[in-house]
């Protein structure tokens, strides 16, 4: 068949193939996919369609468009909890060319609902498709990266997610000088910027697709060792992917990944229409747009880091560490607002946003410690169900806090203080809920007999 390459079986690596090689295919999906966090800076030219310098009437809202973002990362979730298995069987390849289908058609169709000012349109070609596209890319390398880094899981996974962290410091830069150049007194360049993104992100995603490649069955890294003893909260038994959602542990887990996305996923997606309005004047467009690429770069940064150090301390002191740190900074950015300093604002959502993302990295790692390492990749593809609840529950809290507090004369460069220390208080109960999570019982560990009989009778999204 003319796309049998898409088969696990020739994804299989041949003996002597070298394991760094596979980075560079998750980092071909996650930074086209991490163009997400990017989203940002089309906002505000988009609220300027028809008035073109300004918004006039019949041209949409932020809290309209505040809606796409939130529908891609809802959609995200639910590919990625309906997929896992399927990605499991079929193999990254196949996943990785079905995320460049899905991905790169949401930004076509999307350029139609800019051309015709339907937003409607939109939602479906980024939120639903695009969305699609996010949630079978974002899994697809991550179990692959376990398997190959049985050593280091923390890192390794790290290295598969941080390209998606990272990809808004290409697509935020990028797509700005894209818009410009299509841009004439009488049209915003959108569309055409979606169109050259979509072509662009196709071909990168299909370099990945090309080299990834899967462990033969038994493959250890030379001189590895499993260790005698295992770690306290890592377990080297296996938990059924269906069995997990009957643990408190994957429930307790769940919450912690919601809560910590949610302080952090609002303010990403309106991060360069937050500077600039807490900081008139102080602020421009180019800069708010360098300001989205530098939190994406400590989005990529933290992934990387945060998840080797949880390699060192557990996964659960790290995201100890979250919390904590996380409602202290949030609690400090209105007093920024008041003072007028830029530069503390910047730091405190740096330091967020590289928590944001190591949260991110290293939950997979948490996810192998609890449930070990056959159904991770699935089990992963549940969890993310938690993102898709952040990715509506963040946005809206910043969008329509916002708008109650400007309705109600409140200056726009305060109207973002109440969520700020709302976004403190969610993090007060993800710490909460860190702290109860304990080893998994044993009872839910997998037998060989009752694994066969389990796995035959779960159904797989797309057959078998």
């Amino acid at each position: 068949m003319a796309l049998s390459f898409l088969d696990k079986e020739r994804t299989v690596a041949a003996p002597g193939y070298n394991r760094w090689m596979i980075p560079p295919a998750a980092l071909c999906i996650h930074l086209c996919i991490g163009q997400a966090y990017a989203f940002s800076v089309f906002n505000l030219p988009m609220t300027k369609l028809l008035g073109i310098t300004h918004s006039a009437p019949g041209d949409w809202r932020l809290t309209d468009l505040g809606w796409i973002f939130s529908l891609g990362i809802f959609f995200l979730g639910v590919s990625a909890a309906l997929s896992g298995r399927w990605v499991e069987e079929g193999g990254p390849r196949r996943a990785m060319f079905t995320a460049a289908l899905c991905w790169a058609g949401g930004f076509f169709l999307s350029a139609v609902g800019v051309y015709i000012h339907n937003i409607w349109v939109i939602y479906l070609g980024y939120g639903v498709l695009g969305g699609f596209g996010l949630g079978i890319g974002y899994i697809s390398p991550v179990s692959t990266l376990i398997k190959w880094f049985p050593d280091r899981p923390g890192m390794a996974t790290g290295m598969a997610i941080m390209g998606f962290g990272g990809g808004a410091f290409i697509a935020s830069p990028l797509s700005v000088w894209l818009m410009a150049r299509f841009s004439t007194p009488m049209h915003v360049g959108v569309a055409e910027t979606f169109i050259v993104l979509g072509i662009v992100y196709f071909f990168f995603m299909m370099v990945g697709a090309a080299i990834v490649r899967i462990p033969a069955p038994g493959w250890q890294p030379e001189g590895y060792v499993p260790p005698a003893v295992p770690k306290r909260l890592v377990t080297e038994r296996d938990v059924y992917v269906y069995r997990a959602l009957r643990t408190p542990q994957f429930w307790l887990i769940w919450w912690v990944l919601c809560l910590n996305v949610t302080a952090g996923i609002g303010v990403l997606g309106q991060a360069s229409a937050m500077s600039q309005e807490m900081f008139p004047g102080q602020v421009t467009v180019t800069a708010a747009a360098g300001f989205v690429g530098l939190m994406s770069l400590f989005n990529m940064g933290g992934r990387f880091f945060w998840a080797s150090v949880s390699d060192f301390i557990g996964r659960k002191n790290t995201y100890f560490i979250f919390f904590i740190l996380g409602i202290i900074l949030y609690s400090t950015v209105p007093h920024a607002g008041r003072v007028g300093s830029v530069s503390l604002f910047v730091l405190c959502f740096c330091i967020i946003i590289s928590m944001y993302g190591g949260g991110f990295s290293t939950v997979p790692a948490y996810l192998k410690d609890m449930f070990g390492t056959r159904y991770v990749g699935a089990i992963h593809g549940l969890l993310l169900t938690a993102w898709s609840m952040a990715g509506i529950f963040g946005p809206v809290l910043v969008n329509y806090i916002r708008q109650y507090n400007v309705t109600h004369g409140v200056a726009k460069a305060q109207a973002y203080n109440v969520t700020m220390y709302v976004m403190a208080v969610l993090l007060i109960v993800g710490l909460i809920c860190n702290f109860f999570v304990k080893a998994v019982h044993e009872r839910h560990h997998m037998r060989a007999l009752e694994a066969d009989a389990e796995i035959d009778a779960a159904p797989v999204f797309g057959g078998r």
